[in-house]
């Protein structure tokens, strides 16, 4: 098994910004990606960034790209995603998840990540 943990979120100002991270524990794997997702009220869940393991290769939902970067930590098992320039619109429930395929095309919908996190909360005031 494996657990998620993200941490993190907060209120912040529009163009403040946060540092959300994701612990990850349990069993390991050779190939995978680590996503960030996130769920605003009344809205689906939507891709925000992600990573792969090994090589390191990212990829952002437009929305976000050139303000959020995601990044990880193999010794702590860790993933972030450094908000910068946030926005009102940015305000919604932040997930991690863990895709333990890891091959091909890095995923940008929910359906390939096998394991979430139980979310954080971020509001960005206007």
């Amino acid at each position: 098994q494996v657990q998620l943990v993200e941490s993190g979120g907060g209120l912040v100002q529009a163009g403040g910004s946060l540092r959300l991270s994701c612990a990850a524990s349990g069993r390991t794997f050779s190939n995978y990606d680590m996503g960030w997702f996130r769920q605003a009220p009344g809205k689906e869940r939507e891709f925000v960034a992600a990573i792969r393991w090994p090589g390191g290769s990212t990829i952002y939902a437009d929305s976000v790209k050139g303000r959020f970067t995601i990044s990880r930590d193999d010794a702590k098992n860790t993933v972030y995603l450094r908000m910068n320039s946030l926005k009102p619109e940015d305000t919604a429930v932040y997930y991690c998840a863990l895709d333990v395929f890891g091959r091909g095309i890095i995923p940008t919908l929910p359906g390939p990540y096998d394991y979430w996190g139980q979310g954080t909360q971020v509001t960005v005031s206007s």
